[in-house]
């Protein structure tokens, strides 16, 4: 799909807020193999949530879906937790008008993408089994909040990069809603519940993917009715 490219280019910001999006969805990928990889009993990304990433205690946990959970690391997890929902608000603030838009419209989606940060948050200082309901009010505001501003993400006014990529947005959204309701009403699709909570979380990271890639793909243009480059070539010297 063909990206329209603004005239003079993407906003030094937005390119750093797309740098930031990059930044979080590794070193929250990175540190879920990881922290799983130090698992005495073995982690599994089908049966096991990833919040058991996070939980302090070495014990059977989840009376729903009894499961044993022992997380040696789950302070580099939990640091992940915040440090995803830090750089997810920053991208949001960063990117700005130049890929939103203006309108009412984008401010409720980015609101609710804030309130999905806030959620990230909140399960990185509250492990599930210190206090286990403001732990799922965290996972409410990702999965829930965060998916409908996702899904809505799709609507965003012609005014912003980010209008070009409103099928990828949908798709991406409608994904995220499906994985949410089948998470929270415990219907496992084949691929366990904690794979269908990833389907549930992961894609706002694969949106963001997705943006970043495209605001860092938009190419330096000339200032309208200049001709002359945002960044000069260096002189040569006549001979």
């Amino acid at each position: 799909m063909a990206v329209s490219r603004p005239a003079t280019g993407m906003p030094v910001t937005a390119r750093i807020g797309a740098a930031v999006w990059l930044a979080g969805n590794a070193q929250f990928l990175i540190v879920q193999v990881i922290v799983g990889s130090a698992w005495p009993s073995g982690y599994s990304w089908a049966a096991n949530n990833i919040s058991d990433l996070g939980n302090v205690h070495c014990q059977m946990w989840d009376d729903s879906r009894p499961r044993y959970v022992c997380s040696p690391l789950h302070a580099l997890m939990n640091t992940s937790f915040v440090v995803q929902g830090v750089f997810l608000l920053a991208g949001l603030l960063l990117t700005g008008g130049a890929c939103w838009g203006k309108g009412w419209l984008q401010g409720i989606a980015r609101t609710l993408l804030a309130i999905d940060a806030g959620g990230y948050v909140l399960v990185g200082l509250v492990p599930a089994d210190l206090d286990e309901n403001l732990h799922l009010l965290g996972a409410l505001l990702i999965m829930g909040a965060g998916n409908i501003g996702l899904l809505l993400a799709a609507f965003v006014p012609r005014s912003g990069l980010f209008r070009d990529l409103r099928t990828a947005t949908l798709a991406i959204g409608l994904v995220a809603v499906a994985g949410a309701a089948l998470f929270f009403t415990q219907h496992d699709p084949g691929i366990g519940l904690g794979g269908t909570e990833r389907v549930a979380v992961f894609t706002l990271e694969a949106w963001t993917l997705v943006m970043a890639v495209a605001v860092l793909r938009v190419r330096r243009r000339p200032h309208p009715g200049t001709g002359a480059p945002l960044t000069s070539a260096p002189a040569t010297r006549p001979r």
